[in-house]
């Protein structure tokens, strides 16, 4: 999903009146669990833009399972 300026500016306008419910001027409405839940869709939208503007794709979280065995 493409992130717009104005899912960015719904989420700090969230944030700034302390809401976890977020409305965008498209009529997407998402309830957060969590100011950190919401602090973190904010720095994801904000890759998302900066990397949108740059023509890279934005960087996501890579995990990698940890492996103990003796082969």
């Amino acid at each position: 999903m493409a992130f717009t300026q104005d899912d960015l500016t719904a989420i700090e306008r969230a944030i700034a009146s302390g809401e976890l419910s977020v409305r965008s001027e498209n009529g997407r409405s998402v309830t957060y669990r969590s100011f950190a839940e919401l602090r973190a869709q904010r720095d994801l939208v904000m890759r998302s833009l900066a990397a949108a503007s740059s023509g890279t794709p934005p960087a996501y979280p890579r995990y990698q399972q940890a492996d103990f065995s003796d082969d």
